[in-house]
């Protein structure tokens, strides 16, 4: 069976679901898990010299501030689950890219990730890194779906 789950968060609701039931999967198999965030790179356009140079410092520190907050609850709540855990993080324009050479650096056997679940058209225009973790991941993916009508 499994041993290493990679668990990727964005902080969001939907992720923090996953990452508890991410949890209680990893725990009833005897896994440990890595949880993984990505932060997005800041896109910068027609802006040039000090501003830009100040800014890029101000997003690139909150960015990483709020990745390390959402590993650290992460990692409280594999603690109080018994669950073995590591964390990582990357600047990344590809999140679902990220996703899949995290979990090949880390050795994983498995990515545990989070699914809206769109369909029809707002699911094509939207994109999902899941889909793309999905299409292009040569480890299992186990998708955690939310609820219709949540």
């Amino acid at each position: 069976m499994y041993k290493h789950i990679l668990v990727p968060t964005d902080g969001s609701e939907l992720s923090q679901s996953a990452v508890e039931q991410g949890l209680e999967f990893a725990k009833s198999i005897g896994a440990s898990v890595t949880f993984f965030t990505v932060t997005a790179p800041i896109q910068v356009y027609g802006v040039t010299g000090e501003p830009l140079a100040a800014g890029f410092d101000d997003y690139t520190k909150m960015a990483r501030e709020e990745g390390a907050r959402r590993l650290a609850d992460a990692e409280r709540r594999a603690a109080a689950a018994g669950v073995p855990c590591q964390t990582r993080m990357t600047e990344s324009d590809h999140p679902w890219q990220a996703i899949i050479d995290a979990a090949n650096d880390a050795g994983c056997d498995l990515i545990a990730m989070a699914s809206h679940g769109r369909r029809g058209l707002s699911g094509l225009v939207l994109g999902s890194e899941t889909l793309k973790v999905l299409t292009h991941s040569t480890i299992p993916v186990l998708v955690y779906r939310q609820p219709r009508g949540r």
